[in-house]
Parts: structure tokens; sequence; C-alpha cells
């Protein structure tokens, strides 16, 4: 096998974190995928290539959010730029124990019309990569068409020989209703290689009541392994066996945000370059315990 190339589909988007109005606010960069990505390439070796796969805008703080992309040594060659549209925003606050409140404002973000515009099939950008990685809320972005086309696109693409990685990310405020979402999370789920839900998130969709059901209802996905995200409790591995483990209590919580993008990286990285299963699941809880303890998605580099 040659160099690895992953492709991550997903919205950069400005991040405010607030801690009171009025007042001053710590400008980021972040979005689910767009912090997985960034993770994700500084554990992977460096003949690998992580490319994240969107749309923003021609304005200044857009070119800035290019260069900050570029800047985490990922890989901007397919990020599409729209005159028309400009980058979403949102808003973090945390509580005292560290939950997080988010506001958004990202409803006409140029993200919102990847792969509509240029000529040909819109996800033949995507022909060459080995894995391409994304969110439910990658999907739920994307306007209906074109939806249900990348999923019927990523059908044959696995078909081909490539990988998906799936991340159940559910926001309900971003889809047209419970019985939508769970249609489309339940489509991608039965065509993903890589899963890597949470069990929140899974509760809140399928109705299930226990990870035990929510394990459970993975076994019927039986083309997919991965990691059920727990929080505290540590992650629980889908369709791989391995030998009951114990992981070591997070420090005190900071800020949540971007702890389960973390885990994803962790754990991809450990799984795309040959590591077990135990070390996979070990390698994600342990990046996300790090991330808590720092505020915003992002940890400087070699914290």
């Amino acid at each position: 096998m040659g160099e690895l190339r992953i492709a991550c589909i997903g919205e950069a988007m400005l991040e405010l974190i607030v801690d009171a109005v009025p007042g001053a606010a710590q400008v980021g960069v972040a979005g689910d995928v767009l912090n997985t990505a960034i993770y994700l390439r500084r554990l992977l070796p460096s003949s690998a290539s992580v490319c994240f796969v969107s749309n923003l805008g021609t304005d200044n703080l857009s070119e800035g959010m290019i260069r900050f992309i570029a800047d985490q040594n990922l890989d901007t060659s397919l990020i599409g730029r729209l005159e028309d549209r400009l980058p979403g925003l949102y808003s973090i606050s945390t509580d005292k124990a560290g939950e997080r409140t988010f506001e958004y404002w990202r409803k006409n973000s140029a993200a919102t019309r990847l792969f509509q515009t240029g000529p040909g099939v819109p996800f033949d950008m995507l022909e060459g990569f080995d894995v391409v990685y994304l969110s439910a809320i990658t999907l739920a972005i994307l306007q209906p068409e074109i939806r249900h086309g990348l999923l019927g696109w990523l059908d044959g693409f696995r078909a081909r020989g490539g990988k998906l990685a799936f991340d159940s990310n559910y926001r309900p405020q971003l889809w047209q209703s419970r019985d939508v979402a769970r249609e489309v999370i339940e489509a991608a789920w039965l065509i993903c290689d890589i899963a890597l839900p949470s069990a929140d998130d899974e509760f809140a969709l399928f109705g299930d009541i226990s990870d035990a059901g929510v394990l459970e209802r993975f076994s019927a996905y039986s083309q997919c392994g991965g990691a059920l995200k727990r929080g505290r409790l540590g992650p629980a591995s889908i369709n791989i066996p391995v030998e009951p483990m114990t992981f070591e209590p997070a420090p005190a919580v900071v800020d949540t945000t971007a702890a389960g993008d973390g885990f994803n990286a962790g754990y991809l990285a450990a799984r795309l370059t040959g590591k077990s299963q135990s070390d996979a699941l070990a390698s994600g809880h342990r990046l996300a315990s790090k991330i808590i303890g720092h505020r915003g998605a992002i940890m400087p580099a070699g914290a």
C-alpha cells in the first residue's frame, strides 16, 4: 500500500468562546470533522495525507480560516470558494462542570452548498482516497438530494476498495425531524466500515435504553467495526472481540468541546496504521481525556 490518503468532509466554522455578554470572546476555527482531521494529522506518520473537503467564502475571515487549516498541515486543495457565501459561526459557553451550550449561525453558510458546483459528478473529487470520514452533521447540512447522492457514491466507493468512517454526531436542530435523521444515519451505518457512535446520540435517535442495546443493534451492521463512545466510562468495542479493558479516569474537566472528535482521531490513527482494537480504544480515550483539560476545540500542538 502506498501513501495513505484520507478525505475528511465537513464544515469549518468560526468558534466564539464567550464568558459573558457584554464582554470579550476568544475566536477560533473548529467544526466536528475539522477537529478530527487536525488531530488525525498530528497522530499519523508524515507519509499520510489528510485532506479537508469543504466550502468557504472569499471574504477576509474565510481567507484566515484557510490559512489556519493549511497551518495544521491539512491538504486544502478540495476547499471550494464561493463568492456569495460566508463561513458558519457558533458560540460556546460552559458551566462550572465544563458542560457546553452551543448557539449556531450556519443555515446559509458556504459549506451547505458543498458538492453543488462544478460540472460532472460532484463526488468524483473523492476518487483516489483510501478512506473517507464524515459525520451526521456533514449529512445534515447538505441538501437532501446531495446527501442521498453522496451516500450512494460512498457505497460504490466501498465496492471499489475504499473505506468509510462515520460518526453519528446528532444535532436535532439541523434536521427536518428525528425520523429523517434516523433514516439517514442508519443508511450510513449500513455502509460504513468504521463506526464511531456516541451512546447518547444512539439513545436519542433509536430509542436504545442501554449501551448493551446499542451494541446489540450494531451487531446487525456486520460489515463494520468500531467504538461506542461512553464518556467517562470509556469506549466499548463494536463487533471486534477484545479482552476486558480499564481506562484511566479523566482529569478535571475544563471544557468537553471536541472530546468525541479527538477520540475519533486517536482511534482512527491507530486502526489505520495497523494497531490492535485494544490499542485503538486506548488511544482514542487517552486523547479525549487530554482535550477536556483545555479550553476550546483544538489544543496547541504538542500539548
